[in-house]
């Protein structure tokens, strides 16, 4: 199985946006260094607790410091770009680091209503995804109406990152789709992944293939795994009171705040919907998920304040998988 990070340029209390965005190249060389397959990197709007809205440009800075690693998005989404803008983007990528560029698609329009009108796309159904897609499948294949430039042999593989219909529509269009949430082991997904393999249209060859996303921590032990969770646990948690997702938050400082009964439950509920622990349970955790799957390929959403012990989580996954 494939093995894959996904960094969201996660920021940190006490320290800038630039950090942030440093860290996550850095990631991405010690990633290369302990033999992942790729590093992808996400589109967020607005985010106090992200640094990164702009994905083709840190996939350049992230593939001038590797040479190997395959870099991609996870995901740009569509509906906030024209179709020929997102070609030009990731066929300069591919020109710049060729045969290491991949681009996932997702359909999400941002989070809030003043992020949406900011961004012009206050009509949700401003936009068909899927007729998008297509358009932008023959501009990086140089069959579109129009030349997108530079133009590159072999074009650039996109990725549908998916809910429900998502997987319709990469069945329909024969491309991989990227799962995640906290349903990936639920019947409902299991029905999803073989109605997308039953009902699968290849493309120029192209054969079902499936990732799944999620959070993964590997620690020493299970609980050391399950405090190097909880800064990414708390922030969800206090974004459902607050209405904003914040940087991360040493664990000692989280420790030290109050926890109402509400925020307990859901930063419990988030750390049991993670796979966080030490090697024997992630190894079997992991195992029973790809059997129930069927996976072609772990996307790891790893985040946590601890920048050295995130590098260590990244290393002990590497070593389970292989």
């Amino acid at each position: 199985m494939r093995l894959s990070l996904l960094d969201r340029t996660r920021t940190r209390a006490g320290e800038s946006d630039a950090a942030a965005v440093a860290a996550t190249v850095d990631r991405a060389v010690h990633a290369e260094a302990a033999g992942y397959d790729r590093f992808w990197v996400a589109e967020h709007h607005a985010v106090p607790g992200i640094a990164s809205g702009a994905p083709p440009v840190l996939l350049a800075a992230v593939g001038a410091r590797t040479s190997r690693l395959r870099i991609g998005s996870g995901g740009v989404m569509l509906p906030l770009h024209q179709p020929l803008v997102v070609a030009e983007q990731f066929l300069l990528l591919e020109a710049l680091h060729p045969g290491r560029v991949d681009l996932g698609l997702g359909r999400s329009l941002g989070f809030t209503p003043p992020v949406r009108r900011a961004l012009r796309r206050e009509d949700q159904e401003a936009s068909d995804f899927e007729t998008d897609l297509v358009e932008l499948r023959g501009l990086l294949a140089g069959t579109g109406e129009v030349t997108a430039r530079p133009a590159v042999a072999g074009g650039v593989p996109m990725h549908v990152l998916a809910v429900r219909h998502g997987v319709e529509v990469a069945a329909r269009l024969g491309l991989p789709v990227v799962l995640g949430g906290p349903d990936l082991a639920s019947e409902e997904t299991a029905r999803s992944l073989a109605d997308y393999r039953r009902t699968f249209r290849p493309w120029e060859g192209s054969a079902p293939s499936v990732t799944i996303s999620l959070d993964v921590t590997v620690a020493d032990d299970d609980a050391g795994a399950r405090e190097l969770a909880l800064p990414e646990a708390w922030a969800a948690a206090q974004a459902r009171r607050t209405g904003e997702f914040g940087p991360l938050q040493p664990v000692a400082t989280i420790r030290d705040q109050p926890w109402p009964a509400q925020v307990r439950a859901r930063v419990e509920r988030s750390l049991d919907r993670a796979l966080a622990g030490g090697p024997a349970l992630v190894r079997r955790r992991l195992e029973q998920l790809v059997e129930r799957t069927g996976a072609d390929e772990l996307l790891a959403s790893t985040s946590t304040y601890d920048v050295d012990a995130l590098r260590a989580s990244d290393r002990m996954l590497r070593d389970l998988v292989a």
